[in-house]
């Protein structure tokens, strides 16, 4: 968590140090718990139905493409890793890449948050491939419990994912508009870190409940 130290004299002559947490920081993990108590009741609900209509369960489960989920999860776990080193070069006040495009070790904030970018899009593009299967297995969020649950809980996480890509073009954005890459706008990509970590949690349950469990 990025944090900020004052300095507080108790008596002449002798300086504390005094680290306290960055508020933005604080603020989006508040936040963030709010958002794990949605998709708490959303498995809350799922687990329920589930267990009310487990011939339906039965059925409607053969229609998922594991395979295919499995890899669309990696591309995903992927892009955490990206970020997280994105977040290192934030951190060290590197905006943007020292070398050419090729020299990856030289590779700024900005190049692994557009990498990360690509992967959130191929998830999300890939989630959208799989809704248009699942309509032709005449699987739709009105078809009956099983349809409105799986379309729910990825729909909703999906959403998160796609404003989880808007805010890594904006903190992308920022540092071309700007000339001095300041210690807020390493916060904000910190804070983006934190939020995109959390939907590939949050999909990670979801994904060994819905295509692991069924």
């Amino acid at each position: 968590m990025a944090t900020a130290t004052t300095a507080h004299s108790s008596s002449p002559g002798t300086n504390h140090a005094v680290t306290r947490p960055n508020m933005t920081a604080v603020g989006t993990m508040v936040w963030l718990s709010s958002e794990l108590m949605f998709f708490a009741g959303l498995f809350a609900m799922y687990f329920t139905i589930r267990a009310v209509a487990p011939d339906l369960w039965a059925e409607r489960t053969e229609a998922l493409n594991v395979p295919f989920a499995t890899v669309n999860t990696l591309i995903l776990v992927i892009s955490s890793v990206w970020c997280q080193l994105g977040v290192f070069k934030a951190e060290a006040g590197q905006p943007a890449r020292t070398g050419s495009l090729l020299e990856v070790g030289k590779w700024g904030m900005r190049e692994w948050y557009t990498l990360t970018y690509i992967f959130g899009a191929i998830f999300v593009s890939g989630q959208v491939l799989e809704y248009s299967e699942m309509f032709s297995e005449g699987i739709s969020i009105d078809s009956d419990a099983y349809g409105s649950m799986f379309y729910m809980t990825t729909g909703f996480h999906g959403l998160h994912v796609t404003a989880g890509l808007v805010a890594f073009l904006l903190i992308i954005g920022r540092t071309f508009t700007t000339r001095r890459y300041t210690h807020h706008q390493a916060t904000g990509a910190i804070v983006t870190s934190y939020y995109w970590h959390f939907v590939d949690v949050v999909w990670i349950a979801l994904f060994a409940t819905i295509y692991l469990l069924k």
